[in-house]
């Protein structure tokens, strides 16, 4: 046969491959490589295979030839074969004995003499050694190193920049830390064309800054634009309605507490693209803070039916279950998410227990950090300790860059009253997350209940200082914690004065009222704090303390008489 037809059957080998026929494209290629035993051709036959799922036989096919250890496409492809096969060990074998340190720097001890035969290759594409150090990661993680996985995650992303799926894995998996993510980003080598990436791995990123310097990443990367000319029209595209742009902006959003905002805008790129699953789940978690219940039932009833397999869908049904209060049932839909179901199970209004039963424990995905948290969440809102400790602190192992479970391991020793105990895990949260305002509320609260009033002030000051926007309602408690401690520390103006800017944030909350009006009432203003106390028992008629406190205001304001700062004409 000529070569021009053998040049042909190539041809009719990737377009069959383009076009997803690919029990067409195995008999072809299979052809091809018996005419010229070529090693480009039996790659194309052995890529074939892996796309018609023969990973057996493609792997035989790679390993048979005396090119697999020393062409780094062959040994790729043999080693995903392995991969898809679960023989996570045969798969790092096959892909060498590299070495990687702690900042991702790769040291090769036997591959010096391996080539790269790639004569279709085209001009931009991914550094093999990033996809090798990506598969090392995945072989690692499946074989539960996640230390290992960490560093080859990094050396991946490192080694190609454009290796997206490494840094998502470091970021979904929570791997690193704020400062480690920041870190990572800047020692990435970005091309002179690739600007526009570096910004937007930044969003992608944990974002704890202040609000301008976020929104400024957020507009650079909108500004990006792509000026096309098509039929003599002159048109221009930018990144700025891009799916994940705005599910990134969400995100923010959420962590700041606009829950409304970021709920309308999750709610607008669901009717764009319904199928995003980064965005639905922060949909999920907006809707739960916001308690629409409904909202939660019908995103739990279509996720279920599209994607049974997905830890996200049974995470909904547990938010559904969580935000109308039957935490029995969400824990339990918690715990499934790390037990997914083969059968077909489907989400019933009025037998969702059953369907719970029903799922087999056949595949465990561990790696979802909202089942985790959930899961404690549930027990720690019954006050079952014991099981929420083991939710977080399950968490906290598996996602080591993730500071909630440390924080949420502090909250539960602090409901037990072991102050101190608390006080090291808020201080580890800290460590992983230095940017995080609620973690330093929690340190003042912490520091108040053991009656350090100084410190406690100190760090409700820092917490004001850390949160990335203006004031909202978000900030009211921490707010009124600090009135609180400055009262302790008989400091009553500027008590008064905090007390007073809380209810700028929020005129419904009890305890503002009531610690003003305490506060009045030791400065011996009878008056004002019996109109607080008034105040307080409208939102909370039955209110032990205002009631016991407004009687004896009202006996003390008796008891001393018109107030003496009446001035009378």
């Amino acid at each position: 046969m000529r070569e021009e037809e053998i040049e042909k059957l190539r041809g009719v080998v990737r377009d069959c491959v383009s076009k997803h026929l690919y029990s067409s494209a195995i008999f072809f290629a299979d052809k091809v490589a018996a005419l010229t035993s070529d090693p480009a051709d039996v790659y194309m036959q052995a890529q074939a295979l892996f796309l018609g799922r023969h990973y057996r036989r493609a792997f035989h096919l790679l390993n048979a030839s005396k090119i697999v250890l020393r062409d780094l496409r062959f040994r790729y492809l043999a080693a995903k074969c392995l991969e898809e096969l679960k023989e996570w060990d045969q798969c790092l074998s096959m892909l060498g004995d590299s070495k990687v340190d702690e900042d991702g720097n790769v040291y090769d001890t036997k591959d010096s003499n391996v080539m790269y035969l790639d004569k279709d290759g085209e001009d931009r594409e991914i550094n093999i050694s990033s996809a090798i150090c990506f598969l090392r990661g995945k072989a690692y993680e499946a074989l539960e190193n996640r230390a290992q996985a960490r560093l080859w995650y990094k050396a991946a992303i490192k080694a190609d920049p454009l290796c997206y799926e490494a840094l998502e894995c470091l970021i979904e998996n929570h791997m690193l830390t704020c400062e480690q993510e920041t870190s990572l980003l800047s020692s990435l080598e970005f091309g002179s064309e690739d600007g526009w990436l570096s910004s937007f791995y930044s969003c992608l990123i944990k974002k704890y800054d202040k609000e301008n310097v976020v929104e400024a990443k957020f507009r650079e990367i909108e500004k990006e634009k792509c000026d096309s000319v098509h039929s003599s029209l002159s048109f221009s595209h930018s990144l700025k309605n891009n799916t994940d742009l705005l599910a990134c902006k969400a995100e923010y959003y959420h962590q700041c507490g606009e829950y409304q905002k970021c709920f309308e805008l999750t709610s607008v790129l669901l009717e764009k693209d319904p199928f995003h699953l980064k965005c639905t789940l922060v949909h999920l978690a907006a809707a739960m803070e916001l308690g629409h219940s409904n909202e939660l039932y019908l995103m739990a009833c279509n996720l279920v039916k599209d994607y049974p397999q997905k830890a996200l869908s049974w995470f909904a049904v547990g938010c559904y279950y969580y935000c109308i209060k039957k935490y029995d049932q969400s824990r339990r839909y918690f715990r499934g998410l790390v037990i997914l179901s083969t059968c077909d199970a489907r989400f019933q209004k009025s037998s969702l227990h059953t369907v719970f039963l029903a799922l087999k424990a056949t595949n465990l995905d561990g790696t979802f950090a909202p089942a985790w948290i959930g899961y404690g969440n549930a027990f720690a809102a019954q006050e079952e300790g014991d099981q929420a400790m083991l939710g977080y602190r399950t968490a906290a192992r598996l996602f080591p860059g993730c500071h909630l479970p440390t924080l949420y391991i502090g909250m539960e020793y602090m409901r037990t009253h072991s102050f101190k105990l608390a006080e090291q895990f808020f201080m580890q949260a800290k460590t992983i997350c230095p940017s995080d305002p609620l973690v330093y509320n929690e340190l003042g609260v912490v520091a108040y209940h053991m009656k350090e009033y100084n410190k406690a002030v100190w760090w409700f000051e820092k917490t004001l200082a850390h949160i990335p926007s203006s004031l909202s309602e978000m900030s009211e408690p921490t707010v009124v914690n600090l009135a609180h401690a400055y009262r302790k520390l008989k400091m009553y103006h500027e008590a008064i004065s905090c007390y007073e800017r809380a209810l700028t944030l929020s005129n419904r909350s009890l305890s503002t009222y009531a610690g003003l009006a305490y506060t009045y009432h030791l400065q011996d203003n009878f008056s004002a704090a019996i109109t607080y106390y008034h105040k307080a028992l409208w939102l909370k008629p039955d209110d032990q303390f205002c009631t016991e406190m407004l009687s004896l205001a009202l006996v003390d304001e008796g008891r001393h008489g018109i107030d003496p700062k009446i001035e009378f004409h």
